[in-house]
């Protein structure tokens, strides 16, 4: 008898956990959505600059890197951007414009001394955060590459997010810029 009500205590609070964590996914970016818990419980979604230079990636992998070996030299790279023909100003405008057009995605730092941006861009559903850094890499007179870094605060719900949102951003970008040159 007692174990039966334990049971049915037990089920009670599990059922009571899912409704709650329901109605935070259906709430989203609300007030009291599932963003919301994902800052207390993890923190800021921004998880800071990034040292290109000193990067060493994840043992987790739920990370996704493009970048020349010149520029990160102590880190393997999924992808190596090329060079752009436009010049690195142009450059990150392209980026940011393309950022912009990624759903639930939004600048939170820019580095006005220097040449870093950082967005968190959200899953669909469970809206869980990727920070998003790019630094922008000169190469010459009117040529510029970037190095861009994609880490999954939370790593859900599947690690190859953020190398699937890594190649939708370089084809992006390159679509962009090579238009520009083009046209330029």
């Amino acid at each position: 008898m007692i174990g039966r009500l334990v049971a049915l205590v037990l089920l009670g609070l599990v059922l009571a956990v899912a409704a709650a964590g329901a109605l935070a996914i259906a709430r989203g970016e609300e007030p009291g959505g599932i963003e919301e818990v994902w800052i207390a419980l993890l923190g800021a979604p921004d998880l800071g600059p990034v040292d290109f230079a000193a990067l060493r990636r994840t043992p987790s992998r739920t990370d996704a890197l493009a970048c020349a070996a010149d520029i990160c030299p102590r880190a393997e790279a999924d992808a190596v951007p090329p060079t752009y023909p436009v010049p690195g100003a142009r450059l990150r405008d392209i980026v940011r414009a393309v950022a912009e057009r990624q759903p639930r995605t939004a600048l939170v730092f820019t580095d006005a001394w220097g040449e870093q941006d950082r967005y968190v861009a959200r899953t669909a559903w469970l809206r869980c955060p990727d920070t998003v850094t790019v630094e922008i890499v000169g190469r010459g007179e009117g040529r510029s590459s970037l190095a861009l870094y994609i880490r999954s605060q939370v790593g859900c719900p599947v690690p190859a997010t953020s190398r699937v949102r890594l190649a939708r951003w370089l084809d992006a970008i390159a679509a962009a810029a090579g238009t520009e040159a083009k046209q330029g």
